[in-house]
């Protein structure tokens, strides 16, 4: 019997969607799943890790250190309680990539990267070049497989009407010293999660500049949807790094993609390739987003833009 074990992300007292994707993983994997959510009061969020389908037990890790969700601190508590475990899962988000590499070598394995699909319990599907090719891994009968799980290939797990029993755990691992929390600055939205949305609109740089991006605000405010960019809009300083969309910058998979002046380089594709439905707007008919656009309009979006805002109004 497999024994998985998945680091809980969260934010704020709620449980963070990526946990839920890894879930869905682990049930490929097929096995007892163990949810570890650790904070400073994680009774909250473990109860709704114990509310999600599939889920065999949760166990908290109760300390003032995890406060703040510190890899540093994280890490030796992690790998203490892989103990027993054959599989320890974490989404592929800045929480995920910043701890399991730290997990991995306290444990003295290497890790796998953004599990795309299971094959077996022990042979997995990850992209590699920019998400032009997929290659197999297999990772050996002996050692704990630790890997972070790529939640744009992986749907939310459902709720259950029987949550897992929830126990505290304590394991003996002093925190270590040498890391502590400073600060977090971080800015503020109404509009949703950009790795969450259901919806997006994303723009390039043919907005021109950061006023012009008032017109996907708008849209995106009519649509519910969070607001995204390219990396070259991103580079012209139109927008904050934190809205980009693309091998460097965050993979997503709304339902919804509204790309906007975005001529579509693999780069970018790649972010948006596990997208629903995806629409382009772009004057250029040529553009390579058209090749992956599942509806498209040609022509100027300073026309084409207000005129579907005002539509939806």
């Amino acid at each position: 019997m497999h024994k998985i074990l998945i680091v809980a992300e969260h934010h704020d007292g709620k449980l963070d969607p990526a946990t839920a994707r890894c879930v869905s993983c682990a049930q490929k994997i097929d096995g007892e799943i163990t949810l570890a959510v650790l904070g400073d009061a994680p009774a909250a969020v473990a109860a709704q890790a114990a509310a999600l389908a599939g889920v065999t037990r949760v166990r908290t890790v109760a300390h003032p250190v995890h406060a703040h969700a510190l890899a540093a601190a994280y890490a030796p508590q992690i790998a203490a309680l892989a103990a027993g475990h054959t599989h320890v899962l974490a989404p592929s988000t800045t929480f995920g990539k910043d701890l399991l590499p730290r997990v991995a070598a306290l444990l003295g394995v290497a890790q796998v990267s953004d599990l795309m699909q299971v094959e077996d319990a022990r042979r997995f599907v990850r992209p590699i070049y920019a998400g032009n090719a997929l290659v197999t891994v297999e990772v050996p009968q002996e050692q704990t497989v630790v890997a972070t799980v790529r939640t744009a290939s992986w749907p939310e797990a459902a709720a259950t009407a029987q949550p897992a029993p929830i126990a505290p755990q304590a394991p003996d691992v002093a925190p270590p010293a040498h890391t502590r929390f400073v600060a977090l600055e971080s800015g503020k939205s109404d509009r949703p999660d950009l790795q969450n949305a259901g919806r997006v609109v994303a723009g390039g740089r043919a907005l021109g500049s950061a006023e012009n991006f008032q017109l996907l605000y708008r849209l995106a405010d009519r649509l519910g949807a969070a607001v995204g960019a390219s990396r070259a809009a991103v580079d012209a300083g139109y927008v904050p790094s934190d809205l980009q969309v693309g091998q460097t910058g965050k993979i997503i998979a709304p339902a919804l993609y509204i790309a906007v002046g975005i001529s579509g380089a693999i780069q970018h594709l790649t972010g948006i390739k596990d997208a629903g439905t995806i629409v382009a707007i772009n004057k250029d008919a040529e553009a390579p987003i058209f090749e992956v656009a599942d509806y498209g309009l040609v022509g100027d979006l300073f026309k084409l833009v207000p005129e579907l805002t005002q539509a939806l109004d």
